[in-house]
């Protein structure tokens, strides 16, 4: 069975060391490079859309998760305080929410600001249980793609529909297939805070964002503060689980007792709207290992080309290739050790998209022979030919790796 802990080890993606500690991967220079390029595409699909990103503290004062409800709905999944004193105890954030309220209220807005969306790629702890912890896709350490949006009621409708717009870009270049959407709602029982009132019309309006869309109703599924859209996926084993979200919050707004200024002089509450496109960093690596079965689209694969000089002779020819695909933008190794055959070999067990052979006559010719990831091998082409093949589909984030037609 395809497994994205056993492909982890194989290509040296990510590694989880008990010295380390349960639910904390390390990740490798093959996973950080992958991963770096998925968050660069991330972060400007939101800078696209309107959002400002920010950086904020992994932990905060105590006083700030009893405001904002965490430690009185959530403790269960957080950290124990840390003391440094009897009257200084600071949490590790099970959530981002706290801290980007407190960017909306850092100074006072308005009306013509919104929506404003805040965004972040931020860290956050969960204290898992030992027994649910695996590879990538339950851990205690979490890197979210968050963001929160600060919006007049009336601009909450359009607001959600562009972000589900968004999450189907995004799902659509990483190679992400949901398995269905979930409106996730109240159950029974005190762990939801707020006034009925609050919660009809926050599902209203995720009901409404939904209207022409096939999804199904997950009641007791909805967070502490409000119910919420789920994108499912299910994994290799046939596990289900969320990997993107969006979430319509009337309480944060009053216990942070957030404001603006409207039109007609007036202070008047924002909505916020907590979404995440891609989830976790680590349980969408997670995903995308399996789906892919670790041969990544060349556009986030950790390396790109391997260049394959066929003797030492060619040597200073390859590394002067690699340079110029590096100043390109390009993640490029020469592999030089061994026979050719097993160097093809070892390149296709790291599931590289494009090898790059480099013989006497392509070297004296400016040329390179191109074998794409599976086997297939192009005619020789001049090399600048072949960089600007490469980076034709990097740019274009294209699942295939030649050009369409």
């Amino acid at each position: 069975m395809i497994d994205h802990r056993r492909l982890g080890r194989e290509l040296d993606l990510f590694v989880s060391d008990p010295l380390a500690g349960a639910g904390l991967p390390i990740w490798l220079p093959a996973g950080a490079a992958a991963r770096h390029a998925v968050e660069e595409y991330v972060r400007e699909l939101e800078r696209r859309s309107g959002h400002q990103h920010v950086y904020s503290p992994p932990l905060g004062k105590r006083e700030l998760f009893e405001l904002s409800g965490h430690l009185g709905y959530f403790a269960d999944d957080m950290f124990p305080p840390m003391r440094l004193s009897a009257d200084d105890e600071f949490v590790l954030r099970p959530a981002l929410c706290p801290h980007h309220a407190l960017v909306f209220r850092a100074r006072g807005r308005s009306y013509r600001e919104l929506p404003l969306r805040i965004a972040e790629l931020g860290g956050m702890y969960r204290s898992e249980r030992s027994g649910v912890l695996g590879g990538l896709s339950r851990v205690r350490a979490i890197s979210l793609n968050d963001a929160h949006t600060f919006c007049a009621p009336e601009q909450v409708g359009a607001e959600v529909a562009e972000i589900l717009r968004l999450i189907r870009e995004a799902h659509a270049a990483l190679g992400v297939r949901p398995a269905g959407l979930r409106l996730s709602l109240r159950g029974s029982g005190g762990k939801y805070v707020g006034d009925d009132a609050q919660w009809a019309r926050a599902e209203d309006l995720l009901r409404g964002a939904l209207d022409g869309v096939d999804y199904v109703e997950a009641p007791g599924e909805a967070a502490f503060y409000g119910p919420k859209i789920d994108i499912q996926i299910v994994d290799a084993a046939g596990r289900e689980s969320t990997i993107s979200t969006i979430q319509v919050d009337f309480d944060k707004p009053e216990r942070f007792d957030l404001s603006y200024t409207d039109s007609d002089g007036s202070r008047r509450r924002p909505v916020m709207v907590h979404r995440s496109l891609v989830g976790s960093m680590e349980r969408l690596f997670a995903y995308l290992i399996e789906v892919h079965e670790g041969a990544f689209p060349a556009w986030y694969a950790p390396v790109q080309l391997v260049l394959l000089p066929v003797d030492d002779a060619q040597a200073d020819a390859a590394a002067e290739l690699a340079r110029r695909a590096v100043d390109a933008g390009l993640r490029v190794e020469v592999d030089a050790a061994g026979s050719l055959g097993a160097r093809v070999r070892d390149a296709a067990r790291r599931r590289v998209p494009y090898l790059g052979v480099l013989g006497a006559r392509e070297a004296a010719d400016g040329r390179l022979a191109l074998r794409l990831r599976g086997g297939r091998a192009l005619d020789p082409m001049p090399a600048a030919a072949a960089l600007a093949l490469i980076g034709g589909q990097v740019a274009a984030r294209a699942a295939d790796l030649l050009p369409a037609g």
